[in-house]
């Protein structure tokens, strides 16, 4: 039986298409079925895996419900990796969900019996608290936070952790948090230094070991439209992100 997981944070720019493409990659490449749903408009998720951002059908269409999950997956170059891409379009979901009947659930529906069929589903959420972020928490066994290890780390995490609660509260009372990831750290200065340990101090049980450093290679893969784990596979992006991977499956 196959697990979900979001990658959400409302913040932007912390790295969570980064983090979404290269766990899904890491899973994909050590030999299980893969599912990654990219639902930022965006598309950068689908753009970093060298796919068109113009195919249909595509994730709206799957929230929309006028096409399967099935009938939007596409392949990728990774073996095991197949992704439902994303569209401009999805920017117009924040107005047209909350008219649809049952508009909280409408991803989980798409996603039923994908448990059956993948062995891990990655939502890539878009930088907000809105419909679509609503949507895949509700549709999710548990979440992954990036957290950019720069000043303004926790701002906004106490927001994230109530919504959280609300839709376990509220729609989906099986979701928990599989851990906070520190992404962008740079270990040489000392911010970095000092956030982590904030970040940890805060949240003990909650942070990943597995650190994510700032990396030239990290951010020039997408232009390539694969993941660091297929541009440098031996650079330090790669490796941690291979960490975490592991680290994700062990903590289940």
């Amino acid at each position: 039986m196959g697990a979900i997981y979001a990658i959400a944070n409302q913040k932007g720019g912390v790295g969570k298409t980064t983090t979404a493409v290269n766990v899904a990659a890491c899973v994909a490449e050590a030999g299980r079925e893969t599912l990654l749903v990219d639902l930022d408009p965006q598309a950068n998720a689908t753009v970093g895996l060298g796919v068109a951002k113009d195919l249909e059908p595509n994730a709206y269409d799957c929230v929309s419900g006028t096409a399967t999950l099935e009938e939007a997956e596409v392949e990728t170059a990774i073996p095991n990796l197949r992704l439902v891409p994303s569209t401009p379009e999805l920017a117009g979901a924040g107005v047209e969900l909350p008219r649809l009947p049952g508009s909280e659930t409408r991803l989980r529906d798409a996603l039923a019996g994908v448990r059956e069929r993948f062995l891990f589903t990655v939502l890539d959420c878009p930088p907000s608290l809105g419909p679509l972020t609503v949507n895949a928490l509700v549709a999710a066994d548990k979440v992954i936070v990036p957290v950019q290890a720069e000043y303004f780390a926790l701002e906004g995490l106490a927001g994230l952790l109530d919504t959280l609660g609300l839709i376990r509260r509220e729609m989906n009372p099986g979701l928990s948090v599989a851990g906070m990831l520190l992404t962008m750290h740079d270990g040489r200065t000392r911010l970095s230094q000092d956030v982590e340990r904030e970040v940890r101090e805060h949240f003990p049980d909650l942070v990943f070991d597995t650190v994510i450093p700032r990396s030239v290679r990290v951010g020039e893969a997408p232009s390539y439209g694969v993941p660091v784990t297929q541009h440098d596979p031996a650079s330090a992006g790669a490796l941690a992100y291979l960490r975490l991977a592991r680290e994700v499956a062990a903590r289940g």
